[in-house]
């Protein structure tokens, strides 16, 4: 896990979701397990709420490939979040068809820095994963 991420990681934490630098954006840890390894990971991601579920975005700030996350939830979907406070179960999946683009166009409206990863990344779609509690 780099630095930053264990820093992120630390203050969410320890000031119950607020990190400085993201300030009015939702954060979650997502516990999840390494494809090969099986090794318990933990990412920091901004969510966006559907329903009762959480979506989340294989953005990579706009890099060319998908985030290693993203892998290790395809081969292992049962994983754990952090967010308000509160552990949850929850089982991942990946929207397709109009779930995607809705859910994906109103994160790009709410931040546009997720617009701007769509322009830089030549992987065409940014995979939208929802996360189901279960």
């Amino acid at each position: 896990m780099s630095d930053w991420n264990t820093g992120i990681i630390e203050e969410f934490r320890a000031k119950g979701g607020e990190v400085a630098g993201f300030e009015g954006k939702p954060l979650l840890l997502l516990h999840h397990r390494g494809a090969r390894t099986g090794a318990e990971r933990v990412n920091p991601l901004m969510y966006q709420r559907v329903g009762d579920s959480y979506a989340v975005f294989a953005s990579k700030g706009g890099a060319d490939t998908n985030p290693d996350w993203f892998h290790n939830l395809k081969a292992n979907p049962d994983a754990t979040i952090e967010v308000d406070g509160a552990k949850l179960d929850v089982r991942a999946r990946i929207a397709e068809g109009g779930e995607q683009t809705e859910i994906w166009e109103q994160q790009k409206r709410e931040f546009p820095q997720f617009a701007d990863y769509e322009k830089k990344t030549s992987r065409g779609r940014i995979p939208v994963i929802v996360l189901d509690p279960t």
